[in-house]
């Protein structure tokens, strides 16, 4: 069995990387990169070689390229020593025109051309954009910068290498001082203090705290499911560049969602107010952050001044997870009943609508027969979409209604099938001459036999619950993970599309091993180790 797993994992994974890769190649080789910019309201308000600096630089920032500016190569050639800041003041005066350069201009002109195409880099000079021959047009400034596209190959080993970051006392490459990490079984978040500073009352609450990470708060408790948390270990899918702005994949995955959530909050100064802040998040800023703004330095004791709010709502994983679950269990419940009735009623009434039940669902395109659960419970009055700010316990009855239909029709067909194949065999038949009941016969012998490779789907069902359900979370305005790819899909922000694209494989991975073990603990009769015969 532990070479059957270590075996199915290995190919998993490398299963895995398989299918990011190729999804890689079609989006960033096949797809217009300008695409990326269809929802950029900054793209949109920009003109002329403004616009092109930016295109430019974003492509940049989220791996498309390199690019270097002109007077970024003369602020190297400043700093090592190469020219006089003079000169490299001079050599910055570019003319308007590529043709109208000429002295030190000229010469540094021709300087960065050479060097950066003899690497690879494709050079270009964009005129000014003029209003008349003397005004300049708006974003008309001329421009020189050299670009080269990073390579696919390069892509994919940057994406699998900063997948997993472990965080660490040398992350802050500014000069601080006390580096490392302190352990307290009272974290200070939770102290209450008196007007002089001095703690008064201290809750129990475990944390490791590290000075010179990039989190503050690497381990620590609170009341928030599930109870513990860490930052030492942290996911990253690639930057959003639509969907949620220059955040993570993952962390738009776990962030919680909604109207701010307000406290009493007693900050690192002895500062107490009214806030959303949680104190917990805080991450690393910069040398001097918390003095060189008042807010900030009658709050905070340190440059660890980053901090994320509490919000109301669960997160997109949360939405997708709770829907999915309880959709699995309530097809479960309903599935599994009326499968082995309609397999102990074959051909009776029972089975004709439970068979029509499933031919509905098959042939029915699933938009068609989840818009008509929409319109049936807005006639009942329920609620038919998402509102983040009027969350109630309604609002997930529709979802969880059309995402569990599918499964109720496909653990009938497959139970049936499985019992009804059970129902010939021999052993059933030896089962009947030794005086047992059909009752007896069907719930302890078809039934158990027949449920196994049911059984085998638990596993997926489950876990097929924290990618969400695309069209589902898409009809009914879902904050989840399904809704999410198909918004990354819209705006082109293929960071989203990839990164999702490798949880969802992990997921069915996962799944599958998850569902051979289960199966072989059910039944000890299937065995997945080879023996030499």
């Amino acid at each position: 069995m532990t070479k059957y797993l270590l075996k199915r994992i290995v190919l998993g994974l490398l299963s895995v990387v398989v299918v990011v890769a190729i999804v890689m190649i079609l989006i960033f080789t096949f797809t217009d990169r300008e695409k990326i910019f269809n929802g950029d309201g900054i793209y949109t308000k920009m003109s002329n070689n403004d616009r092109e600096m930016y295109k430019y630089s974003q492509w940049e920032k989220y791996g498309y390229l390199d690019y270097v500016q002109y007077t970024d190569y003369l602020m190297a050639l400043a700093k090592s020593g190469e020219i006089t800041e003079e000169t490299r003041a001079d050599a910055a005066k570019i003319a308007r025109k590529v043709d109208g350069n000429s002295g030190v201009v000229a010469e540094y002109v021709a300087k960065f051309k050479e060097h950066y195409e003899a690497q690879g880099y494709k050079v270009l000079y964009l005129d000014a954009k003029m209003l008349t021959p003397t005004k300049l047009a708006l974003g008309g400034k001329q421009q020189y910068f050299a670009y080269k596209d990073t390579p696919i190959i390069n892509r994919m080993f940057s994406f699998f290498g900063r997948l997993v970051n472990i965080d660490n006392i040398h992350y802050v490459e500014d000069d601080i001082e006390d580096r490392g990490l302190t352990f307290t079984l009272y974290d200070p978040v939770y102290n209450t203090e008196d007007g002089t500073g001095e703690v008064v009352e201290k809750k129990f609450s475990p944390a490791i705290m590290g000075n010179g990470t990039r989190h503050k708060y690497l381990l620590y408790f609170d009341s928030r499911f599930p109870y513990i948390h860490q930052n030492l270990v942290t996911i990253r899918l690639g930057t959003s560049y639509s969907v949620n702005r220059n955040v993570d994949v993952f962390d738009t995955m776990v962030q919680t969602q909604g109207a701010y959530v307000q406290s009493t909050m007693t900050y690192p100064t002895g500062l107490t107010e009214s806030s959303a802040d949680d104190l917990h998040t805080a991450t690393y800023s910069s040398a001097g952050t918390h003095l060189s703004t008042p807010i900030l330095s009658d709050r905070f004791t340190d440059d660890y001044t980053n901090v994320s709010p509490y919000r109301q709502n669960k997160s997109r994983l949360g939405y997708s997870f709770v829907i999915g679950v309880i959709a699995s269990i309530l097809a479960y419940c309903v599935g599994l009943p009326i499968g082995i009735l309609m397999a102990r009623k074959k051909d009776k009434l029972l089975d004709k609508i439970g068979t029509f039940y499933i031919i509905f669902i098959i042939a029915c395109p699933s938009l068609a027969y989840i818009f008509m659960v929409q319109a049936l419970g807005r006639a009942a009055g329920l609620p038919h979409y998402f509102d983040l700010m009027k969350e109630t316990p309604l609002m997930y009855i529709l979802p969880i209604v059309s995402l569990a239909m599918p499964s109720i029709a496909n653990l009938m067909k497959w139970l049936r099938r499985y019992m009804i194949d059970q129902m010939n065999s021999d052993y059933v038949k030896f089962a009947r001459s030794g005086g047992l009941t059909e009752g007896e016969i069907f719930r302890k012998h078809i039934f158990k036999n027949a449920a196994i490779p049911i059984i085998h789907g638990i596993p997926g069902s489950i876990l097929s619950s924290l990618v969400g359900a695309i069209i589902t979370e898409k009809i009914y305005y879902v904050p989840g993970v399904g809704n999410m790819l198909t918004n990354a899909i819209a705006l082109y922000d293929n960071a989203v599309i990839v990164g999702l694209t490798l949880f969802y494989a992990l997921i069915s991975i996962t799944a599958i091993i998850l569902g051979d073990i289960l199966m072989s603990i059910v039944d000890p009769r299937i065995s997945f180790s080879s023996k030499a015969r």
